[in-house]
């Protein structure tokens, strides 16, 4: 199987405000960056955004190594998602799970593929999570020009 990192973050000017989402790829030698942005929406939406159009490009199951500054979209994969799931998309609770629609978007993705999680402290020098951080802003930027 091929071996993917891919490095997410998302944006929001205001929380809900205008967002932007931001992934780097690397592949070997290759590289790819993409991003986008919503004029209302909020940063857990814009970091769950990020990494389901990352892997959306993946055109085959990987080996995908994700690393996001996002303790909500790590501890979401790692540890919460399967409660949620066999509660039918509600919290210990019972109170329906924020963002759904997105980390149900996620789950179908990540089936295809052997994932691993990993959490980067943000702002903090590692070069992929700039790049996406600046990315992210990038798609905030063109939602606003």
């Amino acid at each position: 199987m091929n071996e993917v990192s891919i490095w997410t973050d998302g944006a929001c000017k205001g929380n809900p405000g205008v967002g932007g989402w931001g992934a780097l790829l690397r592949y070997g030698t290759h590289t790819k960056e993409i991003y986008g942005g919503e004029l209302t929406t909020t940063n857990n939406r814009m970091e769950l955004v990020a990494v389901i159009e990352a892997l959306a490009l993946l055109k085959r199951p990987c080996v995908v190594h994700i690393y996001t500054d996002s303790v909500y979209v790590q501890k979401g994969m790692a540890e919460w998602i399967h409660g949620w799931k066999q509660r039918n998309w509600r919290t210990a609770s019972k109170k329906p799970v924020k963002n759904a629609d997105l980390w149900q978007k996620l789950d179908q993705l990540c089936e295809q593929h052997q994932l691993q999680w990993h959490w980067v402290k943000g702002h903090a020098g590692d070069e992929g999570n700039e790049r996406a951080d600046q990315l992210a802003n990038l798609g905030v930027e063109q939602i606003i020009a």
